[in-house]
């Protein structure tokens, strides 16, 4: 079993304090405040942007996986997550997440890209961890 560590420091009060993550090998590293969270600053990060990243990633991955166990070389997976922060029982909550993905995959039928898309859906490892988010949807279009 590999490992994978991050980490985050969060400073003074929640409205008016501030924090930074990084990844445990440094290569990603941002701020992110109360205004990035639940404002309009974009001055920073929120963990639900970073959430979106490991998911976007995570699934393309998966699907490549996928397409490679049926002899396919996808020439490219491209994901990008929308999450969405809600309110549920009187407490922040991601309420909804939405795929979108493009593939280039020589040689797959349209119906067998949209299989292996669900399929990546349901079974990436970040799809598995967010299974308790109320809404999952993906749109995933093939690209000759």
């Amino acid at each position: 079993m590999k490992a994978h560590k991050a980490s985050a420091k969060w400073n003074k009060g929640l409205k008016d304090g501030n924090g930074q993550v990084k990844t445990g090998n440094g290569t990603v590293e941002a701020n992110y405040s109360f205004n990035t969270r639940f404002g309009d600053s974009t001055d920073g990060t929120t963990p639900e942007e970073l959430i979106g990243a490991a998911h976007a990633g995570c699934f393309s991955m998966f699907l490549s996986a996928l397409a490679g166990n049926k002899g396919l070389s996808p020439e490219y997976v491209s994901t990008d997550a929308k999450v969405f922060l809600g309110e549920k029982d009187g407490g922040p909550h991601i309420m909804k997440i939405e795929l979108t993905t493009e593939a280039s995959i020589p040689g797959i039928s349209e119906e067998d890209f949209q299989q292996l898309a669900e399929e990546a859906k349901q079974n990436c490892p970040i799809s598995k961890v967010l299974a308790s988010v109320p809404e999952m949807t993906l749109q995933a279009t093939l690209k000759a």
